[in-house]
């Protein structure tokens, strides 16, 4: 069964994308922890990371990198906190979170929802980032 990540990959649902390669994409949360929570997605469905191969497993990881590079000037914090949980959905995805603290990596404290004009002007922050990196 093609999981929500495909479909927002697809452009059948909606995603506010700032990255995207022939590998992966990368997409603001719509359940963020902080403004700038991004999540890097492989294009491929796996479910568990540890079933992806080593090669996207080491792309994964240099693109929420250089992501990561970027968010941290866009939104100052202390951290920029890397989290694979792999519950919620059946599709690895990283998580990329602007913090301060550890409390600030809590999934009880997402948002329920978020103005997407909100996601569209962090999105382009982050973009803008990007461009200079």
């Amino acid at each position: 069964m093609t999981t929500i990540f495909t479909r927002i990959i697809d452009g059948q649902i909606p995603g506010t994308f700032v990255y995207r390669d022939s590998l992966c994409v990368a997409f603001l949360s719509i359940n963020p922890l902080a403004h700038g929570h991004v999540l890097v997605v492989p294009i491929q469905e796996v479910d568990h990371w540890i079933d992806m191969s080593p090669d996207l497993s080491a792309h994964l990881f240099a693109v929420s990198h250089r992501i990561s590079r970027a968010i941290s000037t866009t939104f100052p914090c202390e951290r920029v906190g890397l989290i694979i949980a792999g519950y919620e959905i059946n599709h690895c995805h990283i998580h990329l979170i602007p913090s301060q603290t550890m409390n600030d990596l809590n999934f009880a404290n997402a948002a329920t929802s978020v103005d997407r004009s909100d996601l569209e002007s962090h999105a382009n922050q982050i973009i803008q980032a990007l461009s200079l990196t």
